[in-house]
């Protein structure tokens, strides 16, 4: 079994996260926290979703934990097991048992991605009742008042295969998340790496040309999140076309034409 991936990100210093507002966004976050509503999160990956609710928890001086759902992540991974401890067993919490006991954010990342009875589990947390049950261990939780769950997915990612029941969805008030417009891309861009601004104007504008190449048939495209990751590597002192090519053009595609035409394209750009 493929290991659970969950973080527990140190929050409690606000100014070590950096995230730009493109909406309304947190104030509907202050308000499902005050509400004691569940938030669930959708759009295409790398348009800021794990980022936003780290900076929320940061704002909110909340604990915070995150969970990468995947398609082995079951019921048992987020809510506990027994294990052998010498002639004994001994109860573990699972991520979602740890949030519910201490209070705080817990983050499930991509939770379409994880089997169909996580989804069961968490609907007892997503409507009035706020419990958790833990059949294996004979316990009912309720969740304290500081509790909440965010959940995300991209809906575009393997349609008709990883959608979510509307049964769940709406347990749930949404928001969409999506590429921001190029201005505030390239503000996130200087926030994030205090790239110069012509750059990242640069770079957000190829970013504009790939997302409008349906083309290219690329499975996802240029993400603000890579656009990140090449704006780094350019400050580090990196050639522009390099680090655009390894950081971009090298993670979208295998295919020899596809990454040739990024290629040429950020030929063009630099």
């Amino acid at each position: 079994m493929r290991p659970l991936n969950a973080q527990l990100p140190d929050t409690n210093a606000t100014g070590g996260v950096y995230y730009k507002e493109t909406g309304r966004e947190t104030e509907v976050f202050r308000h499902c926290f005050r509400e004691k509503l569940p938030l669930l999160l959708k759009g295409p990956t790398g348009t800021g979703k794990s980022r936003y609710v780290e900076f929320m928890a940061a704002e909110l001086q909340l604990p915070f934990l995150t969970v990468a759902c995947h398609e082995e992540t079951s019921t048992v991974d987020l809510l506990g097991r027994y294990i052998v401890k010498g002639d004994t067993t001994e109860w573990i919490d699972g991520p979602l048992t740890q949030a519910v006991r201490q209070g705080g954010i817990i983050y499930l990342d991509e939770i379409a991605e994880a089997r169909p009875d996580v989804l069961v589990a968490i609907h007892s947390l997503t409507d009035h009742r706020r419990m958790l049950f833990l059949d294996r261990h004979h316990e009912v939780l309720r969740a304290p008042d500081d509790f909440m769950l965010v959940a995300s997915f991209n809906p575009g990612y393997q349609r008709g295969y990883k959608e979510l029941k509307p049964s769940t969805r709406q347990r749930f008030v949404t928001l969409s998340f999506d590429y921001p417009g190029q201005s505030i891309e390239a503000e996130i861009l200087y926030g994030e790496t205090e790239i110069d601004r012509a750059i990242a104007n640069k770079l957000v504008g190829f970013a504009a040309r790939v997302r409008g190449m349906a083309e290219l048939g690329l499975a996802e495209t240029a993400s603000t999140r890579l656009l990140v990751d090449a704006a780094k590597l350019i400050h580090s002192g990196m050639p522009p076309r390099l680090s655009c090519t390894v950081a971009i053009a090298e993670t979208l595609t295998d295919d020899p034409e596809v990454r040739q035409s990024l290629v040429d394209l950020i030929n063009m750009t630099f």
